[in-house]
C-alpha cells in the first residue's frame, strides 16, 4: 500500500506587500519601484514619510514607467530582486508611452 501524504494549502499571508510608483523601467524583467509611506515618530510624534526604492520582478514586462504597481515579497531572484509584481492597480504610464 502507498503511504498518501496530506496536501497542505500554501499561505502566503505572512509576505509583505507594498504599492509604489514604477520609476524605472529600463531593464528586461526588472522594474524600480518607489515605495513611500508614513511613520509616526517614537519619542517627538511627528509623522514622517520615509522613501524607499525596490527592485522588482516583473516577468510579463506589463508595467510602464509611472505606473501605480501592488508589489509582494518573494525569495531572492538575485542579488538586489527580493519583490515581485503582484498586478498593476493604475497604468497611467503605459498611456503616456502609448
Amino acid at each position: 500500500m502507498a503511504k498518501e501524504t496530506p496536501t497542505v494549502a500554501v499561505d502566503r499571508s505572512h509576505r509583505k506587500t507594498f504599492e509604489g510608483v514604477v520609476v524605472q523601467a529600463r531593464m528586461d524583467k526588472t522594474r524600480v519601484v518607489k515605495v513611500t509611506r508614513q511613520v509616526r515618530h517614537a519619542f517627538y510624534e511627528k509623522v514622517q514619510r520615509l522613501t524607499k526604492k525596490f527592485y522588482v520582478h516583473d516577468e510579463e514586462n506589463k508595467s510602464r514607467e509611472g505606473d501605480l504597481v501592488e508589489i509582494m515579497s518573494t525569495r531572492p531572484l538575485s542579488k538586489t530582486k527580493r519583490w515581485r509584481l503582484v498586478r498593476v492597480v493604475s497604468g497611467e504610464g503605459s498611456a503616456k508611452k502609448a
